[in-house]
């Protein structure tokens, strides 16, 4: 009979059936004589009527589609696990063939030995159990098969009534005509609770031995299916012996069914039991990353796919490479300012390392990619660009550096250098070495701050941008991310796709979710970004930036802001591009005379050092190879 025809039908009260089984049961001692009468002369007919009164119950063939809340696993690029994001259930679902057959046998022998004979029901064991709770005057012990097992803890409710007794058994009954026997022993063994917050066979196999489902030997097997009775007073993280004693009683029963011989059991009591580590609320590994993917993902695809849907998540980082920025800035942890480095494969516009601060466990703000700071001077390159690929300005342009203002509504704006000298007529290449402010807001003026607004835009920017007049000097908020990403772009000569710390994700089953292949397309013109590396050539190479220095082709720029708030140094070879910030998150001062070319161009070089070590040396391409922009 379907689900609907049962809904249609009009309720029938089952308090006189559930009284007289009572009353059965007190007369006669429970008796199973009785009820075994009753049940068996209720498979054909019995049931139905069961059914009928629990025309609420719900309809198992829905377990077709049924995904148990499982945990998604967050990788680097090469496999390394970094974490697991769950809710209370921490489980990975698997198949039955990479389940051992030791813990098949072992939970089988233990719970329900007569799984392969009954339909769901096993009337022996219920009317043992009915006698012996009669007789104690509550429900002491139980008779559940593994299919009842299965439907209470999926679709039922935990309290112990005689009504959910039989709304277990209506369900068992239905669910062993809709599945297979081993479908449902999948189910059981992926559904079950293990203990520590651990669900289904795998994440307890993880948790208590360090190992895989597939590969429980006799022993651990035997420990591991004691526990389904009562997981927190058998687990032998908190009761060893207990766990032991409860190990005992399974391998017996194993013995005693014939599944394993004498000297097997005898054998798998005396094995040694080598314990893992619980696996349930992990730490998170390299947090700033994990941190970083678990928000994008939550905003791509929800909470509860996160935490519930068994994602399997490879993100662009190389955890060898997170590690030395990690350690790159540690050096600096209790000083009175912050760092943040981010660090991007300009061939791919992966992310490669991000860290969002000194000491995490102090400050779990993510500076790397929430913090929007001014980058000073690290903004120039966006209007250098702009120059050139104007077809108007080469690197050998000459630009005055002298006085100038400029009417800003009912104020004049004076653009200054810093230092407050002016050096009179000088090329872009000189300018951009010595980072002089004049000739970046006279440039900026000359080819429209909305076309350099429209350079940021393509370079991936997507921070707020005002067309302030002071705006070649850095006057915006950005983030370290974002500096990376687009120094990234001029890496690699205008190719660019969009920066992202997720390569793929995928659920348990192995269904694309998410796929960032990357797919450059050319978005600067080559000329105007190989001349843009060029003079940045120049910052490293006797400029601003000549503590950037490492021994390689390499280009940068230095940046800092008015009154030494935010120092920066962003750089790049053809094969990494590393943006480097040091601030306070008050935004007061570093101090009197502190400057990017000093402070984190020193920070920059030691970790690139680290970072390119065995790396081959690879060059820049020559603007002189690409046709210059027409003049517009």
């Amino acid at each position: 009979m379907s689900s609907r025809t049962i809904q249609d039908k009009k309720p029938i009260d089952t308090a006189p059936f559930l009284n007289f089984l009572q009353g059965v049961g007190k007369t006669t001692g429970g008796t199973i004589l009785v009820l075994t009468m009753l049940a068996s002369s209720a498979v054909a007919g019995g049931l139905v009527g069961l059914a009928i009164s629990f025309r609420n119950l719900p309809d198992v063939r829905g377990l077709r589609n049924y995904s148990p809340p499982e945990t998604t696993y967050i990788y680097d690029i090469k496999g390394k696990h970094l974490a697991s994001l769950h809710e209370e259930a921490n489980r990975e679902v698997i198949a039955l063939n990479k389940i051992s057959p030791n813990l098949k046998r072992a939970v089988l022998a233990i719970e329900d030995s007569h799984f392969f004979q009954h339909q769901g029901i096993n009337f022996n064991s219920i009317g043992r159990a009915v006698k012996a709770n009669f007789e104690e005057g509550d429900v002491k012990e139980g008779a559940s098969t593994i299919t009842m097992q299965l439907v209470k803890n999926i679709f039922l409710e935990k309290e112990k009534k005689f009504t959910r007794k039989i709304a277990e058994a209506v369900l068992a009954v239905r669910l062993e005509q809709v599945f297979k026997k081993d479908e449902i022993l999948e189910m059981y063994l992926n559904e079950v609770y293990w203990g520590h917050n651990n669900y289904g066979a795998e994440t307890a196999a993880e948790s208590y031995f360090g190992k895989h489902a597939s590969e429980l030997n006799l022993a651990e097997a035997s420990m591991m299916a004691g526990l389904i009775q009562s997981p927190e007073k058998y687990s032998p993280f908190r009761n060893y012996q207990a766990a032991k004693k409860r190990q005992a009683e399974v391998l017996n029963r194993m013995q005693e069914l014939g599944w394993i011989t004498p000297q097997e059991e005898k054998a798998a009591l005396k094995q040694p039991i080598k314990l893992g580590q619980l696996t349930s609320w992990k730490g998170k590994e390299l947090p700033y990353i994990t941190d970083t993917v678990q928000q994008e993902l939550k905003e791509r695809f929800g909470e509860d796919a996160v935490l519930k849907g068994g994602l399997r998540v490879q993100t662009t980082i190389d955890a060898k490479f997170q590690k030395m920025a990690e350690d790159t800035l540690s050096r600096y942890k209790g000083r009175r300012y912050q760092l943040a480095l981010v660090a991007v494969d300009p061939r791919t516009h992966f992310v490669k390392a991000m860290v969002g601060g000194t000491d995490y466990k102090k400050s779990k703000f993510n500076r790397a990619n929430q913090a929007r700071r001014q980058p000073g001077s690290a903004f120039k390159p966006f209007v250098y660009y702009t120059a050139f690929a104007s077809g108007r300005y080469t690197p050998d342009s000459i630009v005055n550096d002298t006085p100038v203002r400029y009417r800003d509504g009912s104020i004049y704006y004076y653009p200054k250098n810093y230092g407050g000298n002016f050096s009179g007529p000088m090329s872009v290449r000189n300018a951009v070495a010595v980072s002089a402010n004049v000739p970046a807001v006279k440039i900026g003026q000359a080819v429209g701050i909305d076309k350099v607004i429209e350079t940021c835009r393509i370079l991936g920017i997507k921070s707020p941008i005002e067309p302030v007049i002071s705006l070649p000097l850095g006057s915006v908020d950005l983030t370290p991310l974002e500096m990376a990403g687009a120094y990234a772009t001029f890496a690699s000569n205008g190719w660019s796709s969009p920066t992202t710390s997720i390569v793929r994700v995928t659920d348990s089953a192995g269904n694309l979710w998410l796929d960032n292949t990357p797919k450059p397309k050319l978005v600067l013109d080559p000329w105007s970004a190989a001349s843009t590396t060029s003079v940045m050539q120049s910052v490293i190479n006797g400029g601003t930036g000549k503590y950037a220095s490492i021994g390689r082709p390499a280009a940068g720029k230095t940046g800092t802001t008015s009154s030494e708030r935010d120092v920066w140094f962003v750089g790049y070879v053809p094969q990494l591009s590393t943006a480097v910030w040091i601030g306070k998150d008050d935004y007061r001062t570093l101090g009197s005379g502190i400057t990017g070319g000093e402070f984190a161009a020193p920070i920059w070089r030691r970790f690139m050092m680290r970072a390119l070590d065995g790396v081959p040396v690879e060059y820049f391409p020559s603007a002189s190879k690409f046709k210059r922009p027409p003049r517009q």
